[in-house]
């Protein structure tokens, strides 16, 4: 052990190294072994407190107050504590062992998994490769077809401008080669024919813009759908938002009521009138009072992600509000427009009855705002008697369907203390 430790340490510098061979050799003759400091005496004692051999001489020396011990009886307890730790030692060595074992099957699964792995990567990889030139076909394909299409567009148009341009310059030269050349007569003659053919050809309606437009693009972050399994992103974009043919819908676009959530949607359609069907245009949306300056609605739009963009809003002012929808800058149709919000609904504060004697139980002084009365001193309505509207009505206003708003403003004193008496009978 000392031989495995380094020489320059202080605590084994000094110690004496002996070959195992050799004093397994004396172990064999039985020689005795004696005391490196008294080399001439025998080792036969045994110093517990300093837990080595000593001679008698060290006994009676530096050890004579320790308690001491012949080799021979100290050496079966001795013994069984170094054959425990060699039992111990032994079972760790066994646990080692098998430690070793595992971690090497483990080296062997983490590779082999590791090849199986890296397989699946490159199955796919190879897969997504095969999926993103497919899409690359496809994307290319739908790309020869705009094209084609639109060329075949203009070449129609070409065609058609061009034959319209030859019949007016012919008509033209006809016509100036008349009035040039032709006498009085001929000019007479043929002035009804010409002037029938110049008008036919310029009544004849035609565009003054190419048919279409060279608006190609390409979105490579827009989601395509899948393609051999695989998700795959890039699209062709030929449709441009038009904000004059984008339209508005909804019930209340141009009515609200005071501090009630509405709103209404937009619908953005391209240069052909067609459904964009896809989100992401720029949408700014402004709901200003027309009398107060300072009072103004701030609406939320939100982007439905196919074309339409939902409007909504909550006004707390009552009055007429401007209402201003721009797609990219630009007012869309129907912009602007006038908004219209009411006072909040106002709910009943009577009772839905059919009649006032039978809601209130037969009392006289109950009263109905439907201004029917009954014979015998009864201030309220009755089935069948003058004013009694001939349905179940509101006993505050006389209001006959039930989920209407109530039609009386707020209630004085007066009729409040009528009509929570009608309400309590």
């Amino acid at each position: 052990w000392c031989l495995l430790l380094p020489r320059r340490q202080k605590k084994t510098a000094s110690h004496a190294v002996t070959e195992l061979e050799n004093t397994k050799d004396c172990s064999q003759a039985r020689k005795p072994l004696l005391c490196p400091s008294h080399p001439t005496e025998e080792l036969q004692l045994f110093c517990e407190q300093c837990d080595q051999p000593v001679c008698r001489d060290c006994v009676l020396g530096r050890h004579r107050q320790h308690p001491c011990d012949f080799t021979g009886s100290v050496i079966h307890r001795h013994g069984d504590a170094l054959r425990e730790l060699l039992k111990s030692s032994q079972q760790h060595m066994d646990t080692l062992e098998d430690v070793l074992s595992q971690v090497d099957e483990m080296g062997s699964a983490v590779r082999s998994r590791a090849e199986a792995v890296a397989t699946e990567i490159c199955l796919f990889a190879r897969g997504y490769v095969k999926a993103i030139e497919q899409h690359r076909d496809r994307l290319l394909k739908q790309l020869e077809d705009l094209k084609v299409q639109k060329e075949n567009l203009l070449h129609l148009q070409k065609a058609q401008l061009q034959q319209l341009l030859l019949d007016m310059r012919t008509g033209v030269e006809f016509t100036e080669h008349l009035l040039m050349s032709g006498s009085d007569v001929e000019i007479l003659v043929t002035k009804g024919m010409v002037s029938s053919r110049l008008t036919k050809l310029n009544s004849v309606a035609y565009s003054t813009h190419p048919s279409v437009d060279d608006r190609i693009q390409f979105s490579p972050h827009e989601r395509a759908g899948q393609c051999c399994g695989y998700e795959v992103f890039g699209a062709i974009l030929n449709k441009v938002v038009d904000p004059a043919r984008c339209t508005l819908h909804g019930e209340d676009l141009h009515s609200a009521r005071q501090n009630q959530l509405s709103g209404f949607t937009l619908l953005c359609r391209d240069t052909t009138g067609e459904r964009m069907g896809r989100g992401g245009e720029a949408v700014r949306v402004t709901i200003t009072h027309k009398d107060k300056r300072d009072c103004a609605v701030k609406p939320t739009v939100c982007d439905n992600g196919d074309g339409t963009y939902c409007i909504s809003y909550s006004p707390e002012e009552p009055g007429l509000y401007a209402v201003c929808v721009c797609v990219k800058g630009q007012h869309v149709q129907g912009s602007p427009f006038t908004l219209m919000v009411r006072h909040k609904f106002r709910e009943h504060q009577g009772v839905f009855h059919c009649c006032t004697f039978c809601s209130s139980g037969g009392q006289k002084a109950a009263r109905c705002a439907c201004g029917g009365t009954m014979p015998g001193g009864y201030q309220g309505c009755g089935h069948g008697h003058k004013g009694h509207p001939g349905c179940h009505h509101w006993s505050c206003c006389g209001e006959v369907k039930e989920s209407s708003e109530c039609l009386c403003g707020p209630p004085s004193d007066t009729s409040q203390r009528s009509l929570l008496r009608t309400v309590a009978l």
